[in-house]
């Protein structure tokens, strides 16, 4: 705390040591039987605003350390940080009331902190534990492929890979907090995420009898191929969604001096204006969602530019209404890769 804001506080000590300095002399003047001359009062009130002066001195070199203790620009505020240093009765009431706070909120956060581990191990444990009948009823249907009409064996077909597509959300969603645990950055060919991803996605295309096709050269990239492959699956699984059947949907690489780019365009219904730069927001559904006879959660694309972030590489998004979409992942270089290639 400055001296200025210190006698700013102790702003009511002042008027009333000059309010006091007034009544005495006023007394003084009063006073029938003494004669006080100018100087006399003028000796009294220096005198008085000596002590008046080394009261306050004293008082601000007692609490300059109490108030050191609490300043954030030499403390960066923190929940571990205690306060100490109080001398005084009334600072060391303020000091416990709020050290008692911190311990308090320690202990709701490591109790939050608990709870939300125990929830992300139990939706760990139900992810892999409901993969084990989503196999089985797979196995099921393909026993009995050539018992039901070939309609329904592919109705029910991509049911069960809408919903493994779910759980696999759900896995993903569950482990944005502990991204740094199960990552691995290694080269990757960009060619060979998207082959196997769109290789999982055959059956829509052939359903809505959607184009495909492949253009530039095929780029290097460092990244996680797992999580780049989920990030790609969620971009294609929406494009297949809004896609009207015949349509196009083009990968296409380049380089630039920025990085690598992956390039997703469709020819589908294309996204709003004014929905346009909410579509990465949780929950997010936007017209399309609510109005279209697709069902959308508002997690694909949320999940998408979340892990792409955590992996440094930035997903961006151009779309023209009635036209078509085009999603942009970008790969950054990294400098030192660069100097060794």
């Amino acid at each position: 705390m400055t001296i200025y804001k210190y006698l700013k506080d102790h702003w009511l000590l002042l008027i009333g040591w000059l309010f006091f300095i007034g009544v005495t002399c006023f007394i003084l003047w009063l006073s029938p039987d003494m004669v006080v001359n100018l100087s006399v009062i003028g000796y009294l009130v220096l005198l008085q605003g000596l002590f008046l002066l080394l009261f306050l001195v004293i008082d601000y070199s007692l609490k300059k350390r109490w108030w050191h203790s609490l300043d954030s620009s030499e403390h960066p505020p923190s929940l571990q940080h205690y306060l100490g240093e109080a001398s005084k009765e009334e600072e060391k009431l303020a000091q416990n009331y709020i050290n008692g706070l911190l311990v308090e909120h320690q202990q709701v956060m490591q109790q939050a902190i608990n709870n939300q581990q125990d929830q992300k191990d139990y939706i760990d444990s139900w992810v892999h534990e409901i993969k084990v009948p989503l196999a089985a009823v797979n196995l099921i249907l393909q026993s009995i492929e050539d018992d039901i009409p070939e309609q329904k064996y592919y109705l029910v077909e991509n049911e069960l890979s809408k919903i493994d597509e779910y759980v696999e959300q759900v896995l993903y969603y569950a482990r944005l907090d502990s991204f740094s645990r199960d990552y691995l950055i290694q080269e990757y060919s960009l060619k060979d995420i998207v082959q196997s991803v769109i290789r999982t996605q055959g059956n829509y295309f052939i359903q809505k009898n959607l184009h495909f096709s492949i253009e530039g050269n095929d780029q290097m990239v460092l990244t996680d191929a797992k999580w780049v492959a989920f990030i790609f699956k969620q971009l294609v699984s929406n494009a297949i969604k809004y896609t009207p059947a015949g349509g196009e949907i083009t990968v296409t690489f380049s380089r630039t001096k920025e990085g690598a780019w992956l390039f997703l365009k469709d020819t589908g219904i294309g996204i709003p204006k004014e929905d346009q730069h909410r579509i990465f927001d949780k929950g997010f559904t936007g017209e399309n969602g609510r109005t279209s006879e697709q069902h959308s959660t508002g997690l694909g694309l949320y999940l998408a530019k979340s892990l792409a972030d955590k992996l440094g590489h930035q997903l961006m998004m151009e779309s023209v209404e009635g036209e078509g979409t085009t999603m942009k992942l970008l790969f950054p270089f990294l400098s030192y890769f660069n100097e060794r290639r």
